[in-house]
């Protein structure tokens, strides 16, 4: 897929393992609140799960383990767990080159977006704190603000609506197999950044355009990537 980059009018931004380096601390605290709650779900299974709604990937879990989805009580009772144990733990860094690769972004004329599946508002609120003056609220798409969480397109269609931009008129930038897959899904040019322990050819098998390392990778290479998006 060739973009023009001259139509590009949006940039769509993944949060956890793309903004922030907190996909560690999400791992522990998805695998102690299922521990808690009697059943299993290893860190490594969390990174696959990365970018479902919290209930998506509680009821994943309880079909497996139970062999039943959870009822809304235990979902709020296992999510607030997991956001106790998440909070408890160190706090996430913003990721090397993430801030660097934004404000070339906005010098380009472009519209940063944060297109995420999480609901922990501890992020979200340290959002302006971390990358102040890039971000608007009013075109963030959250957990909140969903039915279907991702592999589903709705998050990409739905800032797509947002921002008033059609699909070949944004990229997406990802990290998750999951994020990948409902990138591409949404018709949008999906980047991936693989910043967790998976192997590269998970997220260009789902599709993924583009694949770096890092996003001090991708930030070094934008005066690159941005002139002949393929």
């Amino acid at each position: 897929m060739l973009y023009d980059p001259s139509r590009l009018k949006a940039v769509l931004f993944d949060m956890d393992g793309v903004l922030f380096d907190s996909m560690k601390n999400h791992a522990t605290a998805w695998h102690e609140a299922m521990r808690r709650y009697g059943m299993q779900m290893s860190r490594e299974e969390a990174y696959l799960h990365e970018g479902r709604t919290g209930a998506g990937t509680i009821n994943i879990v309880s079909l497996r383990e139970r062999g039943r989805e959870a009822t809304d009580e235990e979902i709020k009772a296992i999510y607030q767990t997991k956001s106790e144990v998440f909070n408890s733990l160190p706090t996430a860094e913003r990721m090397p080159g993430a801030y660097e690769l934004l404000c070339k972004v906005k010098a380009c004329g472009l519209v940063p977006m944060v297109v995420t599946g999480s609901g922990q508002t501890s992020l979200l609120e340290r959002l302006e704190h971390n990358f102040p003056g890039i971000f608007r609220r009013e075109l963030m798409v959250t957990a909140f603000d969903v039915k279907f969480g991702k592999p589903h397109p709705e998050p990409y269609l739905m800032a797509l609506q947002k921002a008033a931009v059609g699909p070949d008129e944004a990229i997406v930038v990802e990290n998750a197999p999951l994020g990948v897959r409902a990138g591409v899904a949404a018709g949008i040019f999906t980047v991936a950044v693989n910043t967790g322990p998976l192997p590269d050819e998970v997220l260009l098998s789902e599709g993924a355009g583009r694949l770096f390392r890092s996003m001090n990778e991708f930030c070094e290479n934008w005066e690159k990537f941005f002139p002949a998006i393929q």
